[in-house]
């Protein structure tokens, strides 16, 4: 299988907050935190209310997110129906990247 292209996007990233960028700004809360592994926007997940993490996706094209979560080894590789990607292993602890169809 051919390694996933959008692997060349991820970049060692700097977390831009603490917890949801935009839901600290507006007092929102979040279940659950993801970090944009190429530019280090982070924002909530598709469990959340607003879920920023997907809309920063939508607005960069930033297809690749980790969890940003204490203890959680998660990697995804999101997509649009229209741009099939295969998963592919990434993870600094050996976690393994997942597509994931957002409409």
């Amino acid at each position: 299988m051919a390694a996933c292209a959008h692997l060349k996007q991820i970049r060692d990233v700097t977390p831009s907050a603490d917890g949801c960028e935009e839901c600290l700004k507006t007092g929102s809360d979040w279940v659950n935190l993801r970090l944009c592994l190429t530019c280090g926007h982070v924002g909530c997940c598709d469990s959340s209310p607003n879920r920023h993490a997907t809309k920063h996706f939508r607005k960069s094209n930033h297809p690749i997110i980790q969890s940003f979560e204490p203890g959680e080894e998660l990697a995804l590789v999101l997509r649009r129906r229209d741009h099939p990607v295969a998963a592919v292993p990434y993870g600094k602890h050996g976690a393994r990247a997942n597509s994931r169809d957002l409409r």
